[in-house]
């Protein structure tokens, strides 16, 4: 009897999603709760689970298809399972990779450590995390010759990293003349070639919302630097004792939201959305954070950053950071908001636009810090500055109420005691 799996729930106002793989063939043995598809919502990768353990049979869509919420995608054919549990059961010590592995290469995106599996007479699969995936064709390896060392024998990134280091260690190959007939590979930007790739759909909902924004809203940008020595003398004074206390290090993001979030006290019109006829003022925070993720730019929120730590930041921060990496953030997670920080500074931007997230109504953009000669006491000086550019939607905010958030802002960073005292 057969099984039908159908497209989950996906989170308010989410009706439909894209089809980004298959992560379970026609005939492969399929456990309880495990992942067979994954899916391209506007936001996030969601994967889909079996319901039922047993032989995963008929896909009735493909890869790039658009699904909607509810609509079946395959069937789970009873049998199968006992196979599953017997890979299951296997010892720690048991080798999972034996020859042959390799022929057959799925990918699993639910960002755990790579597993291998074990197909009865086609041949084993050897399934992928995104992380290792990602390095593995970075580096142009074959996973089946990477001895894993997980649980189960199966690959970490630690052991893709180090075969990448190996690759490198490697002498390069002999430069003897090629025999007769044989063809050498032209480099890819050799000649004129093109490839076309299709747009990720979270990539076809960012082009979309963005010019959304440049149509619906009066962006303006408007720019002030910031003496940054205050804050980096602070990190330097205290790093080791703030991580030796909260296990985490203390960085830049968290003088900037606490400083944001002093400044939105001042300028609530930048923490303010409109609605229709209506200016919806929020008396809370939340800070959307713009992290980079394998697939294009997100923005998890920090809720309710007007309550928190230093500690609490970072460490929410973090977490988004390695969820971005590792495709395990939530659609939850980038629910909301009521404003944005970007920080393109660590990828070396000096200055740069932002434009806003609808419904929000500013984004604040940072960059990077360099030496540069300021006036100090009538001397000329070296000091570490960074451009900060807030743009706004200027239907709501004025640009003097926009030059004042940034100068609340500049103060705040280059006196941090106002951080504390609420000044």
């Amino acid at each position: 009897m057969a099984t039908e799996v159908k497209v989950p729930t996906l989170g308010e106002s989410i009706t439909e999603a894209t089809l980004g793989a298959w992560l379970k063939q026609t005939g492969d043995a399929v456990a309880l709760d495990e992942p067979i598809a994954s899916l391209e919502t506007d936001k996030v990768a969601v994967e889909v689970p079996s319901p039922v353990a047993g032989t995963m049979g008929e896909q009735r869509a493909k890869v790039g298809d658009t699904i909607a919420v509810g609509a079946v995608i395959a069937t789970i054919e009873a049998g199968g399972a006992a196979a599953a549990a017997k890979q299951e059961a296997l010892p720690e010590s048991s080798p999972v990779n034996p020859k042959g592995a390799g022929e057959n290469i799925a990918v699993k995106e639910d960002g755990a450590e790579a597993e291998a599996e074990a197909d009865g007479e086609d041949g084993p699969h050897l399934t992928l995390s995104p992380a290792v995936r990602r390095i593995v064709l970075e580096h142009h390896l074959d996973p089946s010759k990477i001895k894993g060392t997980g649980k189960d024998g199966r690959l970490t990134k630690d052991d893709v990293l180090a075969a990448a280091e190996g690759q490198k260690a490697e002498p390069p190959p002999s430069s003897a003349p090629a025999k007769a007939g044989a063809q050498t590979q032209a480099p890819d930007w050799v000649g004129r070639r093109e490839e076309r790739v299709r747009m990720t759909r979270l990539r076809q909902t960012v082009a979309k919302r963005l010019k959304e924004a440049q149509n619906n809203a009066a962006i303006l940008t408007t720019f002030n630097d910031v003496d940054m020595s205050a804050v980096m003398e602070a990190r330097a004074k205290y790093k080791d004792l703030f991580e030796k206390k909260h296990a985490i290090r203390l960085g830049f993001m968290g003088f900037f939201v606490k400083a944001a979030v002093l400044a939105a006290r001042d300028v609530p019109a930048v923490n303010a959305s409109i609605e229709g006829e209506e200016i919806v003022y929020h008396h809370y925070v939340d800070v959307s954070v713009a992290v980079s993720a394998p697939n294009g730019l997100v923005v998890p929120v920090l809720r309710d950053a007007q309550d928190m730590g230093f500690a609490q930041i970072e460490k929410a921060i973090a977490d988004f950071g390695s969820r971005a990496k590792e495709g395990t953030l939530t659609m939850a997670d980038m629910e909301g908001g009521t404003f944005t920080i970007s920080n393109g500074g660590v990828f070396g931007s000096l200055l740069s636009t932002p434009i806003i997230n609808p419904p929000q109504s500013a984004v604040l953009g940072m960059h990077r810090i360099e030496e540069r000669p300021v006036v100090r006491d009538g001397q000329i000086v070296a000091r570490p500055m960074m451009y900060l550019a807030l743009s706004y939607d200027h239907r709501l905010i004025d640009g003097r109420e926009a030059v004042t958030f940034l100068v609340r802002m500049k103060e705040a960073l280059e006196d941090p005691t106002r951080l504390l005292i609420d000044l």
